[in-house]
């Protein structure tokens, strides 16, 4: 494994002096501090930070968060908080649950304290702040999503570029993150499964979601999806594709038809999901757009995303896929191929490396070598 040691420092008014500081500071701290060559970064080392997961349980935020701390290249604990009522109204702002205090046996956060807390969702916000001061400051507190109550909600908040806030503590990408790391892609091309290695000429992933809070898959969207397939087999692209929990018999049923008139892989629900060598796999990929995290994850890979818009819509997703178009990654679903590969749009390294430089520096402010 080729490795190098690795070090930044944040922009100030006079970088001379910001560097000069960050050196004479951090140079303890940075030692142990490796990069893979496949993109891992690897925090020390002897020993190893803990890192904690600290969610409501939401498997879309803790996926968020493990995806960071893996990419860390650290196995973290998955801490889950349930306030009851009347705190669980109370939240984001607490207070936290008196029953779930640091202080308490059977609290899910209860000591000794991470490292590292990376937290999600609304509820886990006021327990966050707990951690920060139940360890009188020494865990490095990472909020993912806005938390609203501002930019003191942890010592650093990632967002996506769609919301709002903003500050210096502020990480802002166009993607989330996820648990979809390169060295897993690289493994899926190189060993894919044997319907998938089957197919030839162009193959496009067609990754199906279903009803969620803001679309309706309506008969007619049904329809016009699978007119849009059925065309782009006909141009004589191989198609593969899988379904999610929220795809619906009549959505499922339609696109199986396709896929059966052509000669697709269509995953039949036995076994595990090819979801990930579906993505790793593909020339183009043809995604709904009903999950920001599906879109994020297929652009990941470089490959062309063409989108599928049912009824419905918000502006935020909105913001989402126009950002996309502007990098070239996504085009709209007209039954055909478009667009070019890309250099891969992948948030969450970005996320665990700002991670890394921001709990280096507060090790070097607590004066811990």
């Amino acid at each position: 494994m080729r490795i190098s040691i690795s070090s930044s420092f944040e922009r100030t008014k006079s970088p001379r002096k910001a560097k000069s500081r960050w050196c004479r500071r951090s140079a303890k701290a940075i030692q142990g501090i490796v990069r893979t060559s496949s993109g891992d970064i690897l925090l020390p080392a002897d020993p190893p930070p803990s890192i904690w997961v600290l969610t409501d349980g939401k498997a879309g935020d803790e996926v968020q968060c493990l995806g960071v701390a893996e990419r860390l290249g650290v196995e973290p604990e998955v801490r889950r908080v349930s306030p009851g009522k009347p705190w669980a109204w109370l939240m984001p702002r607490g207070p936290i649950d008196p029953r779930e205090g640091a202080d308490r046996p059977n609290s899910p956060i209860r000591p000794p304290f991470p490292d590292i807390a990376i937290a999600s969702g609304r509820r886990a916000v006021a327990y966050l702040r707990a951690v920060k001061k139940a360890s009188n400051g020494r865990s490095f507190t990472v909020f993912l999503k806005d938390p609203r109550i501002g930019t003191g909600a942890a010592d650093l908040i990632w967002v996506s570029e769609h919301d709002r806030l903003r500050g210096d503590n502020v990480l802002v990408t166009v993607t989330s993150p996820h648990k979809l790391a390169p060295e897993q892609l690289s493994r899926a091309r190189a060993n894919p499964p044997p319907a998938i290695a089957a197919l030839s000429g162009p193959r496009a992933a067609v990754i199906v979601g279903g009803d969620s809070r803001h679309h309706r898959f309506r008969p007619d969207d049904i329809a016009r999806f699978a007119q849009g397939l059925d065309a782009l087999a006909s141009s004589g692209v191989a198609l593969m594709g899988t379904r999610s929990r929220r795809t619906s018999p009549a959505l499922d049923q339609a696109v199986a038809a396709v896929f059966a008139r052509h000669g697709g892989w269509w995953w039949d629900g036995a076994g595990l999901n090819p979801y990930v060598p579906l993505l790793a796999n593909a020339d183009a990929i043809v995604a709904t757009a009903d999950s920001t995290n599906m879109i994020g994850e297929a652009a990941a890979t470089g490959a062309p995303i063409l989108v599928f818009e049912p009824h419905g819509g918000h502006g935020k997703l909105a913001k989402f896929l126009e950002a996309l178009r502007r990098q070239g990654a996504v085009h709209h679903f007209a039954g055909r191929l478009e667009g070019a590969r890309y250099e891969p749009i992948d948030s969450t390294g970005i996320i665990a490396e700002r991670v890394r430089e921001g709990w280096l520096r507060h090790r070097a402010e607590l004066g811990i070598a």
